[in-house]
């Protein structure tokens, strides 16, 4: 049986690292795939991972359509046995719903890996949608950490070093570019415990207070 699957977690908690990991896993049994990706931080149609992965993919926007996609690759012949579906909550409800169809319908089975809420601390359209529709949905076990070293349940928004809870909902940035305090970029990404995130106390704050020590340097003769 085909099944709907949702795997999801907080910004660098490795879902990009799983979803290229499945594809591997599925390709290698010689099995068929297609990768889909959405707003990937590097602005392109691929599929990359911290780690230094990646896969070339195929870009979901606004208006794209799984089902007319994957239709039109099986009349002209293309195997397709799965899909991999990477940035997941920037998918509309609408396109989750053509996921579902496609599992039901067609028998091929779709891994989707995403975050569940913004830097608001909602819930994306499409990351809901999955939660419903989903045959399973996993937490993914790599816990990222707050600053803190609490685990990290929240994505934070930074602009110019100082966290924000308004504005465009999609706006590509990346986790490892927060802990810069030299030169802040315009936007930026961090994960923060509940409590950080509620303080909005982000890495760069909490040195600039104090909070956060330097680490010490050991002495050598």
């Amino acid at each position: 049986m085909a099944a709907l699957m949702f795997w999801t977690g907080t910004m660098d908690a490795g879902k990009s690292t799983l979803a290229l990991q499945t594809n591997h896993n599925h390709a290698a049994r010689g099995r068929a795939g297609i990768i889909f990706v959405s707003n990937d931080r590097t602005g392109t149609a691929v599929l990359t991972s911290r780690l230094g992965l990646s896969h070339s993919a195929v870009e979901v926007d606004d208006d794209f359509s799984f089902w007319t996609y994957v239709v039109d690759a099986l009349t002209r012949g293309t195997k397709v046995d799965y899909l991999i579906c990477d940035e997941a909550q920037f998918y509309s409800p609408a396109q989750v719903e053509q996921l579902a169809m496609i599992v039901d319908e067609l028998r091929i089975d779709v891994f989707c890996f995403g975050i569940l809420t913004d830097f608001r601390t909602r819930l994306f359209p499409g990351a809901a949608r999955l939660v419903e529709l989903a045959d399973r949905t996993e937490v993914l076990q790599v816990q990222a950490l707050c600053w803190c070293g609490q685990r990290a349940t929240h994505n934070a928004r930074t602009e110019n070093g100082v966290m924000v809870t308004e504005g465009e909902v999609v706006v590509v940035g990346d986790v490892e570019e927060a802990d810069s305090v030299d030169e802040p970029p315009e936007v930026a990404y961090e994960v923060l415990c509940r409590q950080h995130h509620r303080h909005a106390l982000t890495v760069a704050r909490a040195r600039a207070t104090g909070r956060l020590a330097e680490p010490e340097l050991l002495p050598f003769d």
